[in-house]
Formats: structure tokens, sequence, C-alpha cells
């Protein structure tokens, strides 16, 4: 699908380029709100966008009009910073993420330390001798130490014309400690006109220490997002072996490999780039490609690709797409678009933050105003008081907790249920999937090949143990499954005296001077085996139930055949039958044969599958569906789900696969039992309902809130809130929220 790019805005004559760019130092969704504006101002920049989630910035510029240092001064220009160096951008985000974290923490520790007097003071030792000095020791480092960051933004933003939370925050806290300072040391001014000076350094330090748990819980929940990328980038070697003209090898940093190199591969090393194999045979594991358990036999002239893994034999390939080009740069590239995208969750974030804060700063200004015209004697005491009260009662500590406390509480649940959520955005749409698509191998099947029917016609025990000798030196990844069946049984391997592997049939070797063989139909026939009509029936039906077959025989003497299959799990039927019952349709993608899928459908009840898929179309049937206005949740267990992972709305990693798909995914499921996913939905739906009463209840408190600390009521019956309960009544409101978090714990899944 291509995408119309206009050229309106670029001035010269080189294309436009999209990057992605981390960005540090956002702290609130307004943030994410500043940096996109401040980029798009950027003269030369088409669009851009931010995602607060990821912390990530893209860019879409001309490289003729502005370099990549000019977005980044124009992000520092409002306190924060862009990560444009390509080389160190992972290392330098990550050092970043946790270093903020750290600092966060001890904030959030030091704060609740000096702040809990504090309110003990406020709230019940008022008239305490010298206590509004000891108020005001205590909350001052509070305010302007530990709190310092909320000041230096809100100036960078103030500069700029633009507010978020920090303003608001340093505004309230700001105000309420010099009203309280002034109050404390000039009490006789509000004593001369018949008021009581009151303080409110409790309502400052109180309001530091719960955004700062806020935001320690938001970075909790954001953590390790890079990871995934980390761990994909890991699968390419750092240096191949060249081979040269003269047939010697030479040691050379990937980077250096070109188009057409011949490159050397040992046995257990992983292929550097893609490529057609020139000489040589090997087999090998693509399961982080394919996703398929069982390592592919490869020779001249067929195609590896990079961060597969090869298994025994060394061989020599030419180098066809290099770079950024090569199928697992186009996996990382792929999930890092998918991971960069914006949820719609986070846009309706996005504009509620970019308005919550200049209203509340219009609404205390305009609180002001109105008293100095209306308020008669105490005209600029009510208008003060009343200003920092809708200040302090607006600060959005229930709002910046709403989300965080019912995630951490319903990530705690899942735990316990086996389900891992890692974010918001997944919790959102869970509950609303209607479509679910499951990878076949690992996920609706065991992942590994097994023995799985044996029809014995053996007489002689020593046959077993020729079996066993046989398969264990063969290199076909299926002899695994048999050596691992007969070693169960307590069968004891003899000694071959000779042995041969035959290229494409089985393997045969001499024994107590007979021949044996064990290998497919073709070896059989070439050894002139005779099988019965019988055997060749059953054979045909192990087949049609997708399963290999494997024949075991002594010179013309057909003496075993056995079937090898990667078994479905026992709950998945079950599973499955569930989530259709529910409304949900599945789909079931796989990399393997049809004949397999066919049989796995079968087995499960699913109605709609496709076989032999690549990585790619797994992702781009993602996307189809959600074009259709389908809620996507995938569920995968390797390397290959995961540009499908990244793209579906919900993804869902099974615990026994790869570390990259658990990345990626939204949810993991520690066990591999597929009941786990109904679970998981369920635990979202009721997830999702705590984090919206959350919401309801601190917006109801800033609706009810705020026009009460304005001072509405005073003309009807002469009631007006004091700063001090204003400063309790915010932190009552975040107490109700954590509190209704904490029901979760009790629901049942």
């Amino acid at each position: 699908m291509s995408t119309a790019i206009s050229m309106q805005p670029f001035a010269h004559t080189k294309r436009p380029v999209k990057e992605t760019f981390p960005v540090l130092e956002m702290t609130c969704a307004a943030c994410a709100v500043s940096v996109e504006s401040m980029l798009k101002s950027v003269p030369g920049v088409a669009d851009a966008g931010v995602n607060f989630a990821n912390q990530s910035a893209w860019v879409e510029y001309d490289p003729g009009a502005v370099t990549p240092e000019q977005l980044q001064q124009s992000v520092r220009s409002v306190g924060y910073d862009l990560l444009i160096d390509k080389e160190n951008q992972e290392e330098e985000q990550a050092s970043a993420q946790q270093r903020h974290y750290r600092q966060v923490k001890q904030r959030t520790i030091w704060s609740a330390i000096l702040s809990l007097p504090v309110v003990i003071i406020g709230m019940f030792f008022m008239d305490m001798p010298y206590g509004n000095y000891i108020m005001m020791a205590l909350a001052t480092p509070v305010v302007f130490f530990l709190g310092r960051h909320f000041f230096v933004n809100a100036w960078k933003q103030a500069r700029h014309g633009k507010a978020n939370m920090d303003t608001l925050v340093a505004l309230s806290t700001g105000i309420a400690w010099i009203f309280s300072t002034f109050n404390t040391f000039y009490p006789e001014f509000w004593h001369q006109r018949g008021l009581h000076a009151h303080v409110y350094f409790e309502a400052a330090a109180v309001v530091v220490a719960f955004i700062s748990l806020g935001k320690l819980l938001e970075e909790k929940a954001k953590s390790n997002t890079s990871s995934a990328i980390k761990k994909l980038m890991g699968l390419q070697p750092k240096t191949v072996l060249l081979v040269g003209a003269d047939g010697h090898t030479t040691e050379v940093a990937i980077a250096q490999v070109k188009v057409n190199d011949l490159l050397l591969v040992k046995p257990g090393e992983k292929i550097p780039v893609d490529g057609k194999v020139d000489n040589g045979n090997s087999y090998i594991d693509e399961s982080m490609i394919t996703g398929e358990p069982v390592p592919v036999a490869k020779k001249a002239g067929d195609p590896v690709f990079a961060g597969t893994i090869n298994q025994k034999g060394s061989f020599q390939f030419r180098a066809e797409k290099v770079g950024a080009n090569t199928l697992l740069a186009q996996i990382i590239k792929m999930v890092q678009e998918a991971q960069g995208s914006k949820a719609p969750v986070q846009k309706l974030v996005d504009r509620i933050a970019g308005i919550f804060v200049p209203v509340v700063i219009g609404i205390a200004i305009l609180t002001f105003i109105t008293w100095m015209a209306l308020g008669g004697d105490n005209a600029f005491t009510h208008a003060l008081l009343t200003a920092v009260t809708v200040l302090v009662i607006a600060c959005p500590c229930a709002l910046g907790l709403a989300t965080p406390t019912a995630i951490m509480v319903g990530v705690g649940k899942g735990a316990e249920n086996n389900i891992l959520i890692r974010d918001a955005e997944s919790l959102e749409l869970a509950h609303k999937v209607d479509v679910l698509i499951l990878d076949k191998t690992g996920t609706i099947t065991e992942g590994k090949p097994v023995v799985t029917d044996v029809l014995d016609y053996i007489k002689e025990d020593t046959a077993w143990s020729v079996l066993y000798a046989l398969e264990r030196q063969s290199e076909h990844p299926l002899a695994e499954a048999i050596v691992s069946h007969l070693s169960e049984k307590n069968i004891q391997p003899v000694t071959l005296p000779h042995f041969e592997s035959i290229t494409g049939q089985g393997v045969e070797a001499r024994y107590q001077n007979r021949t044996w063989y064990a290998g497919n139909q073709k070896l059989m026939a070439s050894r002139q085996v005779v099988i019965s009509d019988a055997t060749a029936a059953s054979a045909s039906a192990l087949q049609a139930a997708a399963k290999t077959v494997i024949y075991f025989a002594s010179g013309t003497t057909l003496l075993a055949v056995i079937a090898i299959a990667d078994k479905v799990k026992a709950t998945s039927k079950t599973a499955i039958e569930t989530l259709q019952r529910s409304g949900i349709e599945v789909y079931m993608l796989t990399g393997d044969n049809a004949h397999t899928a066919a049989a796995v459908a079968r087995q499960t009840g699913i109605k709609h599958y496709r076989a032999e898929v690549l990585p790619a179309f797994k992702a781009a049937f993602v996307k189809e569906l959600q074009q259709a206005g389908k809620v996507v949740a995938m569920a995968g267990d390797g390397i290959n789900d995961s540009q499908a992972l990244a793209q579906a709305d919900v993804s869902i990693a099974m615990g026994k696969g790869s570390d990259i798909a658990m990345d990626v995914a939204k949810m993991t499921l520690i066990t591999s039992d597929l009941n786990s996913i109904p679970r998981a939905l369920k635990l979202s739906g009721k997830t999702v309902r705590t984090i919206k009463q959350n919401l309801f209840w601190a917006f109801i408190y800033n609706i009810i809130g705020i026009p009460v600390a304005a001072g509405v009521l005073f003309p009807i019956n002469g009631f007006l809130l004091d700063p001090m309960i204003a400063g309790a009544a915010m932190a009552l409101s975040s107490v109700s929220v954590v509190s209704n978090s904490l029901r979760l714990k009790a629901a049942k899944l």
C-alpha cells in the first residue's frame, strides 16, 4: 500500500526522510504535546508525532532544510532532549531511563519522609510553639529542592508560551509556599483584618510527594521498553568469516559485508546476512524466522536468513541482502514502527492534557479577578485564598494515579493467574477484542516433535536397541524425538560397527551380520522392504493427520512404523471453544504445510486458518483485519511472530516462547495453557472498569472541587473552602483512587 506524501513543505530537492528518535525528560502526556508542537514548528519538518508511552518521536523532514541537530535544539529549548546519535541511541536511552527512575524513587522517598511530620503538625498540632517555622523548614526543601524540576520545566515551558502539569504543580506549590511564608512572618497582616493567618505548607509538601509517587508508579510500568529491539539486534553476529579468492578466511566486521561476498558458517554459528548456500550442507534452526521447531536441511542453492542458527555442518554461502535489507533488519524496523505508533487512548490523553492545565490556570486567574471586583471589604484576602485553593485542589494527583495504580493491582492479579500485563494500552483494548490470531507451533501445539504412534512388528528386543543406535547417530532433527521416546522406555543402544547416512532418505547400518534401515518410504522401496497393504493404509492415515512417518526395517522385513508430530496441547480445544462461544473469531496462521494446518484446525475446531505463511504476511494480515474495523489480538511464541505481535492491538506471548516475543507482546502467559487467554480478556475488562471508575472520580472531584474552591457557594451560604481543606481533599481523592484499585485484588477470573 502506497502513501502519497505532500512535497509542499519542502523547499529543497532532497527527498524527505522519516526517522525515529528517543526523547528524554518527558514526565506527562502534556510534555508529549509540547515536544510534538516544537518539532512541527521547525522549518523543513513535514510532520511529527510523539509517543509518551515509549518515550520516542518520529519526524518526517527534509534533510536539505533541517538537520537532526536542529531538531534536537528545538526540543531542548522546552526542557527535553532528543537522542540523535544512531550508534548509541539504545544504550543512552536505557541509561537515561534507569537514571531517571532512580532519581524519581529518591525524590518520592525523601518527599514522603519530610512531608509526613508537616502533615501531622498542620492537621493536629497547628497551635504548637514554633509549629509554622518547623513546617516551613521541612516543606521548603520538599518544594524547592525535591520539587525543583517542576519549577525549572515550568519556566522553560513558559518561555515558549506553553504549559504542562509541571506548570500547575509549580504554581500551586509555589503560591501556597509564598502565601504560607508571608503568614508565618507577618501574621498581624491578617489579625488586623479579623482573620486567622493560616499556613498551607502541608498542602505544598504533600502535592510534591503525591505527584512523585504517581511518577514512580508510572516509570515502573514503562520500564524495559527498548529490550525487545536490543534482543533482536543481538541475533545478528558482530563479525563474519569472509572467504577470499584463494580460499583463505578472514574475520571482518559485519558492516563490511557486501552483496556477492562468499561467507563461511561453522556449526553453532548464527547466519550473519541473507543469502544462498554456495557449497556444503547442514541443518539450520529457522524457528526465529518461521516459528517451526524442526531445523531445515540446506544444500547448494537453498536460501539462508540472518539470525538463524547453523546446526551441525559447515557451509559457504553468497551474501544477497546485507545491512538494512535483511529479513531480520526488516523485522526490527517493523517492530520499531509498530511500537512507536500512537494508540487512540493516548491521543485522547494528549488532548485532555493539552487543555487541562491552561484551563485550570485560567479558572484561578478568573477567580482572583472576580473576587477582587466583587469581594467587598476582604476582596484581596478572598481573591488570594480562592485562587490558591483552585490551584491546590486541581493538582492532578488523582488523575496521575488513576491508571498506574489500577495497572499495578491488575498486573499483580494477572500474575496470580499466570498472566503478565505490560501496559494500559493493551488493557484498554483487550476486552474489546473480536478477532484472535493464533500461531500454531508452541501456541496451539506443544512446539516440540514427539513420537505419537508406533506400529510394532518387532519380535526381538535387540531391534529397539539397534533403532536407538541408528537414530542417535543420525543428524536428522526428527531423530531426537525417537531417541527421547526410546530412552524413556529404558532401552539401551548397541554399538554399530558400520553406519551410513543416506541424504534425503534416512540411515542404514550393519549389526550382527544384518543390514538395518530407518528412514522414509523412498528408502524402503530402494531396499525392497515389503510393506503390506494394511500397513501402507495405516501409514497414509497417519500422514493425513499431519504426522511424519519413519519406517524401521532389517533386510526386506518391516519391523516398525513410527509417527512423529508436534502434538496439540490438551487445553487448546477447550480454550478455542470458549473464545468462539464468546463471539471472538479465531484464526490460525502457520508457516507449516497445508496438511498439518488442516489437521490441527480439525482437531481444535478452528474455522479459519492459513498455512505456509511468512512473518511479513502475519503482520499484513493483522493490519488488513484492523483496517476492516476489527480489534485484533495476536498470540504467538516465536521471533517470527514479533512483527504481527507488534502490529496487533493486543499482543499475547506464550511464556515458553522466545524472549523477543515476550518483550514485544503487551501480555505474556507464563503458562502454556491457552485457557489463560479468555482469563486475560476477562481481567482486562475488570481492570479497565477500575481505570474508568478512577478517572470518573478524579474528574468528578475536579468538576465539583474547582467551582467550590473558586467560591461559588459563598453567595448562597457564605462557605469558602480553606486551602488546607482543599489540600486534604486532594490527598483524599488520591487515597480513594488507590483504594478503588485495591478492590481488584478480590476479583474472580
